[in-house]
């Protein structure tokens, strides 16, 4: 399934990815996928472990130049 929505949350700070990602999983089907860009160090420990204790599933984190790419697909 391809990406569905992207956010780009780079240059905020932590919690604002994270947060940005809450409301657009909202806004989306279960299945769908929402990629987030972050330039915050801490997306990249934040958003799995929320992921994880929501049970939505974890597709991947992935460097990019300056900011990570962090995908994550609705599962409920």
């Amino acid at each position: 399934m391809s990406v569905k929505q992207k956010i780009d949350a780079r240059g905020a700070y932590c919690p604002g990815p994270l947060m940005e990602l809450i409301a657009a999983l909202k806004l989306v089907q279960v299945g769908d996928e929402i990629e987030v860009w972050s330039s915050d160090k801490g997306s990249v420990s934040d958003i799995p472990q929320w992921v994880n204790k929501v049970h939505h599933e974890m597709v991947g984190i992935t460097p990019q130049d300056g900011y990570w790419s962090i995908v994550v697909r609705k599962a409920k």
